[in-house]
């Protein structure tokens, strides 16, 4: 069903195909979108490794380009199906799948869309979510399709390294914030390697990591529901230097209020928000307008 990884070398993407490919386009990457290209195969193939993407696997990749990562995937997974915004690239990555990997071109789709309005993919469920995700956009597309696709067990994302030290972080870190919660909402989340800048094109000014998230077998137990959790979240996170007791006072309606429910939820209304689980977040939605 997969192919090793040494049988087709030169399946693979490498500097001079990507070069070549984008220049036939007259692609140039643009930092509008946060495009930056992969150009070593050696870390596609390591990402894949790092998925743990297996022969069985229904992949989404959000962001393609120019298909660097699309075929690494392909060499591994049952199917591909990549989101990608861009129409030139868009038009181009299924002709690129067919010259360089025809015997599995039969396993890939293209859905030419902007990632954070997909609410559906062609063929079966996703089981794993694997992409290089622009810069600008990382997390709020990353949340959409975690929230959309339930069927996503594992994730696999490169991001901006500040970027992944936000996703992971955990109660207490200075730079744990409104991502680090709304991922742990979802999955147990983790760094999981970093990459250098030279594997891209063009080589961004800021480095790049890795963040593993594993869908959590139970959800949060709580009788809020995500929205109203989020937006707990949101507010504490607002104005970070106040306490919750201050911070939450728009959200509950007054400081008076807030502490209310902050007591009832077990939470000192002299706490900030950087030091709350995703738990102590939920006990405080579900307690909102308590007497």
């Amino acid at each position: 069903m997969s192919n090793s990884p040494d049988s087709r070398p030169d399946s693979l993407l490498g500097p001079a195909d990507i070069r070549e490919l984008a220049a036939a386009l007259g692609v140039r990457p643009t930092k509008q979108r946060g495009q930056n290209f992969v150009i070593d195969a050696n870390t596609v193939r390591r990402i894949v490794r790092t998925a743990e993407v297996r022969p069985d696997d229904v992949v989404v990749e959000v962001g393609p380009g120019l298909g660097s990562l699309t075929l690494a995937l392909l060499e591994t997974a049952d199917r591909v199906t990549a989101v990608e915004i861009d129409d030139v690239l868009a038009a181009a990555l299924p002709a690129t799948v067919e010259a360089r990997m025809p015997e599995r071109a039969d396993r890939f789709a293209l859905v030419h869309s902007d990632a954070m309005h997909v609410e559906e993919l062609p063929g079966p469920p996703p089981t794993a979510l694997v992409a290089n995700l622009p810069y600008n956009v990382a997390v709020p597309v990353l949340l959409h399709m975690l929230a959309t696709f339930p069927s996503i067990d594992r994730t696999l994302v490169m991001v901006q390294s500040e970027v992944a030290d936000r996703l992971a972080a955990t109660p207490g870190s200075k730079v744990y914030g409104v991502p680090s919660v709304k991922a742990n909402w979802y999955a147990e989340v983790k760094r999981a390697g970093a990459i250098g800048r030279n594997v891209f094109w063009p080589a961004p000014n800021v480095d790049s990591g890795l963040v593993s998230l594993v869908r959590r077998t139970e959800p949060v137990a709580t009788t809020a529901s995500r929205a109203e959790v989020f937006a707990v979240v949101d507010a504490a996170f607002a104005q970070r230097r106040k306490t919750l007791r201050a911070a939450l006072a728009g959200w509950a309606g007054s400081a008076a209020a807030a502490e209310k429910a902050l007591v009832a939820a077990g939470v000192s209304p002299q706490a900030r928000g950087e030091s709350l689980t995703v738990e102590q977040f939920a006990k405080i939605a579900e307690n909102r307008g308590v007497a």
